[in-house]
C-alpha cells in the first residue's frame, strides 16, 4: 500500500514530500477505515442483540445501550485493523503496533466496565438488589480492572513485561494499602452487611454520631447514603456500619406494628380509695364494669379472711382510683381498633420521680407509617387526658403564669 500510494504522489510532482505526504496518506485511510468499520460494527451488533434480547427481556437491551456498550465493543475492531495494517509504514510500523496494545488495554477496561454498569443497572430493577446489593462488588471490580489496565499501559510504554511491573508492585503494597484504605475497608464492610443482613436499600437507620435519621438510599464500596426526614443527605462511611452501633427499623416495619411508648403523669396528691359515690360511678364505665364487678368480688374475700378490724381502710384490701384508671386505660387499648392484639399491650406505672405518678403505654399499633402513627397515638391521649378527671385524678405539671396569678388572688 505505501509503495503504491508514494508512487502516485511522486508522478504527482511532490519531490522531497513524497514519503511525509505518503505516511499521512495511509495513516488517514487507515482511520477511514476504522471508523467505517467502528460504524458498520455498531449498527450490526445493535441490531443482532435486538433479536437476541427480543425473546429474553429488551429492557436489557436499552440499558447496555444507555452504558455504551455497543459503542465501546464496537471500537474493538480497531486494533484488528491496526495489526492487519502492520507494515504499511516502514520505519513506523511500531506506531502501529504500539497503538494497537494501547486501544486494546484500554477498550478491555472501558467494555467491561460498560458491561458491569449496564449489569448493576439491570440488577437493582429486581426485588434481591434492595436485600443483596452489588455496588461494592462492582466498584473493587472496577479497581481491579483499572489497576490491570494501568500495568499493562505502563508495560506498553517502557517495553517491559508486565509481570515484571507485577512483581515490583510488590513493594509497594504498603503505600497501596495506605492509599486505598478507605476501599479495602469498605469491601470488607460490604461483604459483612450483606451477608449478614444488616442493612438494606430502603432501610430506616438511625446512628446519631453521624446525624443520620432516615431511609438508606445508596450502598457503595465506602458510603451509606441516608436520606433524612428533613430531605438533607447524610454520607456514612461502610465500615462505621460494623464497627459502630446503629439502630435499623426494618424489624418494627415488618413486624406491621408501630411500638406506643409513651406516659401519662399522674399527680401523687390526687391518688385516693374508692369510696361508696366512686365505685358506683365506675360500674357504670361500660369498659371496666366487669372488671369492677370481678373486682370487688375478690376484695371482700380475701377481706371476710382476715382478722382486723376492717372499718379501719389500712387494715384491708380497696380499690383505688389509680388501679382503677389503670384497668380502663387497659380495656380502652384492648378494645381500640387501630391497636394490635396480637402484639404486646400493657399499662404499667413506674418509679416515682417527683414530677408526678408516670403510667406508661406500651402497646402496638396496626400501622408503621409516621403520619398514621402519630395521628393513632395523639388521639389515645387527647382522649386519656380528657377523661382523667373522671376517675378523680389530675395530670401533674409544673406551675404556669396562670396558676401563680390564681394563687396571687
Amino acid at each position: 500500500m505505501y509503495n503504491r500510494i508514494f508512487d502516485i504522489l511522486n508522478k504527482l510532482g511532490t519531490g522531497q514530500y513524497a514519503s511525509l505526504l505518503t505516511y499521512i496518506a495511509v495513516f488517514l485511510l487507515i482511520l477511514i477505515i476504522c471508523f467505517i468499520t467502528i460504524w458498520l460494527t455498531r449498527v450490526a451488533l445493535i441490531k443482532i442483540m435486538i433479536r437476541v434480547f427480543k425473546r429474553i427481556n429488551p429492557g436489557w437491551n436499552t440499558i447496555l445501550q444507555k452504558n455504551a456498550f455497543y459503542r465501546r465493543l464496537s471500537w474493538i475492531v480497531v486494533p484488528i485493523i491496526f495489526n492487519l495494517f502492520n507494515g504499511s509504514l516502514p520505519d513506523y510500523n511500531f506506531v502501529l503496533k504500539k497503538s494497537a496494545d494501547i486501544i486494546s488495554a484500554l477498550l478491555f477496561v472501558f467494555i467491561i466496565s460498560s458491561f458491569l454498569n449496564a449489569f448493576e443497572e439491570i440488577y437493582r430493577s429486581y426485588e434481591i438488589s434492595k436485600t443483596r446489593p452489588i455496588k461494592g462488588i462492582i466498584q473493587v471490580v472496577k479497581v481491579i480492572l483499572s489497576i490491570i489496565g494501568g500495568i499493562f499501559l505502563i508495560s506498553v510504554f517502557i517495553g517491559q513485561n508486565p509481570i515484571v511491573l507485577i512483581g515490583g508492585i510488590g513493594a509497594l503494597t504498603a503505600v497501596i494499602s495506605l492509599i486505598f484504605k478507605d476501599a479495602i475497608l469498605g469491601f470488607v464492610a460490604g461483604i459483612q452487611l450483606t451477608s449478614n443482613d444488616m442493612i438494606r436499600i430502603g432501610d430506616w437507620i438511625e446512628m446519631p454520631r453521624y446525624s443520620a435519621d432516615g431511609t438508606v438510599t445508596d450502598l457503595s464500596l465506602t458510603t451509606v447514603k441516608v436520606r433524612n426526614f428533613d430531605n438533607t443527605i447524610t454520607t456514612v462511611p461502610a465500615y462505621a456500619l460494623v464497627s459502630d452501633s446503629f439502630i435499623n427499623w426494618r424489624g418494627m416495619a415488618e413486624s406491621g406494628g408501630r411500638r406506643i411508648k409513651r406516659s401519662i403523669m399522674v399527680d401523687a396528691a390526687t391518688v385516693r380509695l374508692c369510696d361508696d359515690e366512686m365505685i358506683s360511678k365506675f360500674k357504670r364505665i361500660g369498659l371496666i364494669s366487669g372488671y369492677m364487678e370481678s373486682k370487688l368480688n375478690e376484695i371482700a374475700e380475701y377481706n371476710k379472711k382476715l382478722d382486723f378490724d376492717t372499718s379501719l381502710h389500712i387494715n384491708s384490701r380497696h380499690l383505688t382510683n389509680l388501679g382503677t384508671f389503670r384497668a380502663y386505660i387497659t380495656e380502652y387499648l384492648k378494645h381500640h381498633p387501630d391497636i394490635r392484639s396480637d402484639m404486646t399491650l400493657m399499662v404499667r406505672q413506674l418509679g416515682y420521680e417527683g414530677e408526678g405518678i408516670p403510667i406508661e403505654l406500651y402497646a402496638f399499633t396496626n400501622t408503621t407509617k409516621w403520619s398514621e402513627f402519630e395521628m393513632i397515638q395523639s388521639n389515645i391521649f387527647d382522649h386519656l387526658y380528657s377523661v382523667i378527671s373522671e376517675f378523680g385524678l389530675s395530670v401533674y405539671q409544673k406551675p404556669s403564669g396562670s396558676d401563680l396569678r390564681k394563687s396571687v388572688k
